[in-house]
């Protein structure tokens, strides 16, 4: 580099002096060549930068890709040198740098970025292996016919079915469909509200309903969630009351009865025509005032109730209809328990409150198995709306069909990775179910997972074994089509 006029005279000395030694050893070991090197005329910036003959043609002809390659090594190289600080100490480089001594500088800011990239390829790397091990696993059971772990097919989509083609007759509806103990949870938010459950099968159905003070003399039940879902048509009657009437009047019809009236019933036929002794279970949550609630209901079922649809009590023993009608939610038990000689809504006990000591359980204790029964009985003070009034003792098959109670709160989560409950739940549990079922009652569970598949799958597996009357269901296909005796879902890596 040439000097500037600014520069000490001592220093452009020492930098002429270094400019000569550098031209000698560059002479010494390339011999002059008058292709490759020629010193006439050279700046000593030029010194630097020879031409190098062929060998440099050929380097300028290479591709792209090594071009790229070669850039990124030398790109390399020249960060591996920045970071490194050393001082040239060598007592010849010393004099020819004209007695400065030189150290280069180390940059902290290089360092903290491949520190950060390294971290950045670590993360990826594990991510990327996280998803090639689920998706093997995945894979794998779908080759040995295990089934899905976070996802279920639907490729029987009997709602389009429904809602492309009208039905001529109920068996057009649950034509070839076998009953099975499942509740359609929040019925009413399906495509096709109750059509869609008995379709695939689902002998439970729920409504929420909802009353506001109305002038009318026959006020409306809407069905809804909650007050922002509610809408004028989406009542009681026209989702629910109207439909199952009308189902029932066809396959009770004259022209059927005297078709079988040989063999006819002494009850009236049921939806399904596989099984028409199978009753529809329509469980009515009532939302809001319930005392008010209560006689609406009552009236809304009098189609069901002139035509001996309905499910009663007649004082003496239960009379099983084509459809039996369960008050939960905010029902008045009191008012529901007055009459002593006809029933035809029935309770939705607390499963919590009739919790019976199951046989022992291996892994827990009897000090535990006390704390159980304290927890299960204090829980269900919290969770229901019962008065101080009614005990474990006042449900029974007189005024109770279902005996239900939300899993997460009476039992507890259910293990994040397997589903397997402890030896605490499972007592729990099979404590709950003992007492349902010494009573005449068809225990429930609501609020148990729905995702990811394998988890919801195991719930239910359990449940089914523990002896579960009534599945609480959203996935009404996965519920259905599933064969419970042959096809429970275990993984091979949870097993």
């Amino acid at each position: 580099m040439l000097p500037s006029p600014s520069t000490p005279r001592s220093t452009r000395r020492g930098n002429e002096r270094f400019d000569h030694i550098i031209r000698e050893e560059v002479a010494a070991d390339h011999p002059h060549d008058p292709h490759t090197w020629d010193f006439k005329g050279a700046t000593p910036d030029s010194v630097f930068a020879p031409s190098f003959g062929e060998g440099y043609e050929k380097r300028q002809q290479q591709p792209f890709w090594r071009k790229a390659l070669m850039a990124l090594r030398e790109r390399r190289n020249r960060i591996a040198a920045t970071n490194t600080a050393a001082d040239y100490e060598d007592p010849s480089n010393h004099e020819r740098l004209g007695g400065v001594r030189f150290r280069q500088k180390y940059s902290p800011s290089l360092s903290v970025w491949r520190i950060a990239r390294k971290i950045g390829l670590v993360f990826l790397a594990m991510l990327a292996s996280i998803l090639c091990f689920f998706g093997i696993v995945h894979i794998v059971n779908i080759l040995i016919n295990l089934g899905p772990i976070f996802y279920q097919d639907e490729t029987y989509d009997i709602p389009s079915r429904l809602s492309n083609s009208g039905y001529d007759s109920p068996s057009d509806v649950t034509r070839d469909i076998q009953p099975l103990p499942c509740h359609s949870h929040n019925d009413y938010w399906r495509r096709l509200p109750l059509f869609e459950a008995i379709s695939y099968g689902c002998v439970g159905v729920e409504a929420d309903v909802w009353l506001f003070p109305d002038s009318s003399s026959e006020p409306e039940l809407y069905v809804g969630h909650n007050t922002a879902a509610l809408t004028p048509e989406r009542t009681f009657r026209s989702l629910y009351v109207d439909p199952i009437t009308e189902l029932l009047d066809r396959t009770n019809s004259p022209a059927s009865r005297s078709i079988s009236h040989e063999s006819a019933p002494v009850r009236p036929n049921g939806i399904w025509d596989v099984d028409p002794s199978q009753t529809l279970v329509l469980l009515v949550d009532f939302k809001n005032d319930g005392e008010s609630i209560w006689p609406v209901v009552q009236d809304h079922l009098e189609p069901l109730r002139s035509r001996g649809y309905l499910t009663y009590w007649d004082g003496k023993s239960t009379v099983e209809g084509p459809v039996t009608v369960v008050a939960t939610g905010n029902a008045p038990f009191d008012l529901l328990n007055s009459n002593s000689t006809y029933r035809d809504i029935f309770y939705d006990a607390p499963l919590d409150m009739l919790f019976e000591e199951p046989e022992p359980i291996p892994g827990i204790s009897p000090s535990q198995h006390e704390l159980s029964y304290l927890i299960t009985t204090s829980s269900s003070k919290e969770s229901t709306q019962l008065p101080s009034g009614p005990n474990a003792d006042s449900f029974n098959s007189s005024n109770s069909y279902y005996a239900s109670v939300s899993y997460p709160k009476s039992v507890g989560r259910a293990h994040w990775l397997n589903g397997e409950p402890t030896a605490h739940q499972l007592h729990l549990v099979r404590g709950q179910i003992r007492g349902a079922k010494r009573r005449g009652l068809k225990p429930r569970y609501w609020g148990t997972p729905n995702w990811p598949i394998a988890i919801r799958n195991k719930m239910w597996e359990v449940l089914v074994e523990e002896g579960v009357s009534f599945l609480n269901v959203d996935d009404l296909q996965a519920a259905t089509t599933w064969d419970w005796e042959t096809r429970r879902h275990r993984t091979w890596f949870w097993r």
